[in-house]
């Protein structure tokens, strides 16, 4: 862990600026359209699922450009692309206020496609990898338990913008965090150097690692595509999974709440028990934790506690998975081209992303709700057969 002078004015300053633009980006493209989508739509009348559709194209969107921003990012630094990533964002939230015809709305979620590329977790883990290198582990683990409380800052804070100034006003106030915070934080603060060939490397990593092509590329991205399947579907439908199983509103709600504190708890213990861990086992014991979950609510039914059960699992398992996302590939491919490889990655993970949602509401509508849940346990196994075929590289 770095020293106190590090944190300011070494490279652990990465991890201080980071973790405050995330939290931005993350607050102010990500979550929330789960509350502005359905004003959105009834403004301007036009239908829920076109309105999210938007989103989902964003999603789409970045999927296709992380590749290219993840070379950007290995090529010229994360303090050079992730400033116009955040500039990007803030105009497209600035053009969405003024988005009134449904060709516009589209037009402004690709724009918001592109900043997402180039604002969210894949371009800081690709900057980190450039800074820090083979050692990236820890800088990564850091920059998530950052992350992992932007949920929990920004839906309350989108519901009283709304509240105050409308969900236009809510936008303009995040366009202007975006571009008057975050890009200057990424533009000015965050360090200019890359890891050298002597940076110090993590205790797991092996001097060989295994080529970024080829069968244990694919093993990797189809299990990280799999798993991006669960948590995008059940964030969309597992609240009203609970509340059609009898539980009431407010308990629903409150046993929501325990996802975001589970996955900075399992963040924190990663990071305090388990640095000395490959991260490819980490990966596997948190897919299997989330199978446990799903195979308790099929053995004993949905219940409070059962339900609460399946929140701390659930959300424990997403909070060491989104490490894995960065380390995996790290510990397996090396350090050299990153970035890159980071963003190949980030593709298929954002189609399945963008996919999700919509996906499942079919399933639950034209099926059952534990059909739903059956979908999601199957791409979940699909995730840990893949992370278990995968081989460490030999010494």
């Amino acid at each position: 862990m770095p020293k106190s002078r590090d944190l300011f004015l070494g490279p652990w300053r990465a991890v201080l600026v980071l973790g405050v633009t995330q939290i931005l980006a993350w607050g102010a493209l990500f979550y929330p359209p789960v509350l502005t989508v359905p004003l959105i739509a009834a403004e301007h009348g036009w239908s829920a699922s076109f309105a999210m559709g938007g989103f989902s194209l964003a999603l789409l969107v970045a999927a296709l450009v992380s590749p290219r921003v993840g070379r950007l990012i290995d090529r010229h630094g994360g303090h050079r692309v992730m400033p116009v990533g955040s500039l990007v964002a803030a105009l497209g939230l600035i053009a969405l206020v003024h988005a009134d015809s449904p060709a516009a709305y589209l037009a402004v979620w690709v724009l918001i496609g592109v900043a997402a590329a180039a604002s969210l977790y894949d371009p800081a883990f690709a900057t980190l990898g450039r800074i820090f290198g083979p050692g990236a582990r820890a800088p990564i683990t850091a920059l998530t338990l950052a992350g992992g409380f932007a949920s929990t800052v920004s839906w309350p804070v989108t519901h009283l913008l709304i509240q105050a100034v409308g969900w236009r006003g809510a936008y303009l106030v995040y366009a202007c965090l975006l571009a008057f915070v975050a890009a200057p934080l990424h533009g000015f603060a965050l360090p200019r150097w890359r890891a050298g060939p002597d940076a110090q490397s993590d205790a797991f990593l092996h001097p060989s690692s295994l080529p970024s092509k080829g069968w244990s590329f694919i093993l990797v991205a189809t299990a990280f595509a799999a798993y991006a399947f669960v948590p995008s579907g059940l964030s969309a439908h597992l609240l009203a999974i609970f509340g059609r199983s009898g539980i009431d509103p407010a308990t629903v709600v409150a046993i929501g709440a325990l996802f975001g504190p589970a996955q900075v708890a399992a963040r924190i213990c990663e990071l305090a028990f388990a640095r000395r861990v490959h991260p490819l086992l980490v990966a596997r014991f948190a897919v299997g934790m989330l199978l446990a979950a799903f195979a308790l609510v099929a053995l004993i039914g949905l219940s409070v506690p059962v339900a609460v059960a399946f929140m701390v699992m659930f959300g424990m398992a997403n909070g060491l998975l989104t490490i894995a996302r960065g380390t995996v590939p790290l510990a397996l491919f090396g350090a050299a081209g990153y970035g890159a490889l980071i963003g190949r990655i980030a593709g298929p993970f954002l189609v399945m992303q963008a996919i999700a949602p919509l996906a499942l509401a079919v399933v639950a509508e034209r099926a059952s709700d534990p059909a739903v849940l059956t979908v999601v346990a199957a791409l979940a196994l699909v995730a840990l057969g893949s992370f278990a075929m995968l081989q460490r590289p030999q010494m």
